[in-house]
C-alpha cells in the first residue's frame, strides 16, 4: 500500500468523519428497514430517523425539515433544481442566467436547457477575484429570467459569494436563485441561506458525511414548480421516486450537525493552517502567486496557487507519493482542458496550466503543513535542476 504523508484535496473530498461512520453503523445491518413502509414498527423507526437527518440538515442552512429533498449527491440536486425548473417554466420565462465559475454539474444541466428545453442560457461575468459582476448581473435581469444559478463558495479558487446581495436583485424580478452550496458549509456561517435562496444544493462528501448522498433544499410552495426527474412513487413531496438510503441520510445528518457545532472555531483553525502553507511557499519559492480573493474572502482551506514558469501536471507528478493534491475539480479528470474557472478570472492558458489548488480541512495539522511545504520545495527544485543543461 503507498503511504500518503499528505492529503491536501479536502475539496475533493473530505475523509468521513469516525463520529459519522459511528451514527451510520446500527443503520445498516440491525435497523435496516424500508422507511417508506408504513404497516410497523421497523419501518416506523427507519421514518423516524430520516427525519431527524432532514431536520439536522435544515438546520445547517436555516431551513424547515420539510424543504429537504435526499439525493445521491449536489450534481443530482443541481440537476434536479435548473432542469426540473425548466421543464415546468411558466409563459414567458425563458432565460436562465448563470455565472462563469459554476460546478461543471450546473454549467452541464444548463447547457441541456438550451438544447433540450429551449430556454436561452447566459453566463454572468466575475471579475479578477472570482466575485460576481452584480453590475453585469442587474443589467442581465428582467421578468423573462426564469432562475439565477450561483455557486455560494466557489470550488477551485474558494471565493465566497455575496448571496444576500444578489438575492436582492434577483428577487424583485420573480425569478428563482439557486445556490450551489457544496463547499460552503466548510467555508461560511450557511443558516442564512435558506433566507436567501429558493434552492440549495449540498453534498454530503464535501462536509465530512459518505459519499453517496445529497440535498437540494426546495423553499415551501416551490415544489410544484419543479419536475422530477426520477418517477416511480411519491416519496420526498414527489420530488424524488425512490427508497431513500437511510445509513447514508444518518451519516448526512450526523455531519451537518457536527458542522453546526464546530462553525466558526473549525474554520479559524483550518485558515490558519493555509495561511501558514502560503506564507512559508512564497518565502521559499518567489514565483509562486495565490489565484482569486484574498484569504479572508475565500474558503478557509483553499490555496489556489500558480507556480509561474511550471507545469501544474508536473508539479502533481514530482510530489507524488508524498503529497495529495490537484490541478481543480475532480470532476473534470481525464479532461485534457484548461480550467475554465481560472480562465473567467482572465489568467492565461499558461497561467492556468501552472496552477495547483492545495486545500486543507478538519483533521489536517500543523505537522502536515510544514510537510507539505517540504514537498513542494523539493519537488520545485527537482524540476527546476532536470532543466540545466549537462555540464563536462
Amino acid at each position: 500500500m503507498v503511504t500518503l504523508t499528505v492529503y491536501a484535496d479536502y475539496q475533493a473530498t473530505t475523509p468521513v468523519d469516525p463520529r459519522v461512520v459511528a451514527a451510520m453503523e446500527p443503520f445498516w445491518s440491525d435497523a435496516f428497514a424500508n422507511p417508506h413502509s408504513s404497516d410497523h414498527a421497523a419501518g416506523w423507526r427507519a421514518a423516524a430517523v430520516v427525519d431527524e437527518a432532514a431536520s439536522a440538515v435544515a438546520a445547517l442552512i436555516g431551513a424547515d425539515s420539510g424543504e429537504i429533498t435526499f439525493t445521491s449527491g449536489a450534481t443530482e440536486s443541481n440537476n434536479l433544481a435548473l432542469i426540473g425548473l425548466a421543464r415546468r417554466a411558466p409563459r414567458g420565462r425563458h432565460r436562465v442566467l448563470v455565472s462563469a465559475i459554476e460546478h461543471k454539474s450546473v454549467l452541464a444541466a444548463a447547457r441541456s436547457l438550451g438544447v433540450r428545453e429551449g430556454l436561452a442560457v447566459e453566463t454572468i461575468p466575475v471579475n479578477a477575484d472570482g466575485d460576481l459582476r452584480l453590475d453585469a448581473l442587474s443589467e442581465m435581469l428582467d421578468d423573462s429570467v426564469l432562475a439565477v444559478s450561483v455557486m455560494a463558495v466557489n470550488n477551485e479558487v474558494g471565493v465566497i459569494q455575496d448571496i444576500s446581495r444578489i438575492a436582492d436583485l434577483v428577487r424583485p424580478h420573480g425569478a428563482l436563485l439557486h445556490c450551489d452550496a457544496a463547499q460552503a458549509p466548510c467555508a461560511m456561517d450557511t443558516k442564512m441561506l435558506a433566507a436567501r435562496a429558493d434552492l440549495v444544493s449540498l453534498s454530503g462528501h464535501k462536509i465530512y458525511g459518505p459519499k453517496g448522498i445529497g440535498a437540494l433544499y426546495v423553499r415551501h410552495g416551490t415544489e410544484t414548480q419543479i419536475e422530477p426527474l426520477i418517477y416511480g412513487g411519491d416519496q420526498q413531496r414527489g420530488l424524488r421516486a425512490g427508497t431513500v438510503p437511510v445509513p447514508l441520510c444518518v451519516g448526512l445528518g450526523a455531519a451537518a450537525g457536527i458542522l453546526c457545532e464546530a462553525g466558526t472555531e473549525e474554520r479559524r483553525a483550518v485558515g490558519e493552517l493555509r495561511d501558514i502553507f502560503v506564507d512559508q511557499l512564497k518565502s521559499s519559492v518567489p514565483a509562486v502567486q495565490l489565484n482569486g480573493p484574498s484569504a479572508e474572502r475565500r474558503h478557509p482551506g483553499n490555496a489556489n496557487l500558480r507556480f509561474g514558469g511550471h507545469d501544474a501536471q508536473d508539479i502533481l507528478a514530482a510530489v507524488q507519493p508524498g503529497l495529495a493534491a490537484s490541478t481543480g475539480a475532480a470532476c473534470t479528470s481525464g479532461i485534457p482542458e484548461p480550467s475554465h474557472v481560472l480562465k473567467a478570472l482572465g489568467l492565461t492558458e499558461s497561467e492556468v496550466a501552472a496552477s495547483v489548488r492545495f486545500s486543507f480541512g478538519r483533521f489536517s495539522t500543523g505537522a502536515e503543513v510544514t510537510n507539505a511545504v517540504r514537498i513542494v520545495e523539493d519537488a520545485i527544485t527537482k524540476l527546476e535542476a532536470s532543466r540545466l543543461p549537462d555540464t563536462v
